[in-house]
């Protein structure tokens, strides 16, 4: 199964958490695709059979600047291929921003969800302010969306 990794990072995290999981994915078997720079174009040339978003958020939770451009294509274009395609979530933030914290995640969720993505696991929300191993904290998640996946 072909899996396509989209990330929004400021700092750096999300990037590496999506690294991470493209690793863990190839790992398990899965062709996993990421580039944290994607246009529409180079997604729907891979030719995904799952999406995963992983986010950061800034501002009042808003998604990186990285990730901007493509989250409007898609919005935009709602790819018609990806409609019924399983995908997932992991939006990084830090829970002191109370209410927009992971925004960035969810509106990659909305998204998915406008575009007819079932989606396999809730959202996992990584909180800066617990852990700042982001990556490591992920992989039972992972575990759990190859699993996902599978079925």
């Amino acid at each position: 199964m072909k899996v396509a990794i989209f990330s929004g990072s400021v700092y750096g995290s999300a990037e590496e958490v999506a690294r991470h999981a493209a690793s863990i994915l190839k790992d398990a078997g899965f062709e996993a695709w990421h580039n944290p720079r994607a246009t529409l174009a180079d997604a729907q040339a891979f030719g995904p059979e799952a999406l995963l978003a992983v986010t950061s958020t800034t501002g009042m939770g808003e998604l990186p600047d990285n990730l901007q451009a493509l989250y409007f294509d898609i919005r935009d274009q709602l790819p018609a291929a990806w409609r019924g395609l399983p995908g997932a979530v992991i939006g990084l933030g830090d829970a002191s921003y109370g209410d927009t914290f992971c925004g960035g995640g969810e509106l990659m969720r909305e998204l998915f969800g406008e575009l007819g993505v079932r989606e396999v696991l809730p959202m996992l929300r990584l909180d800066a302010s617990e852990s700042v191993t982001p990556e490591t904290d992920a992989e039972p998640w992972l575990a759990q969306l190859v699993k996902a996946l599978r079925n």
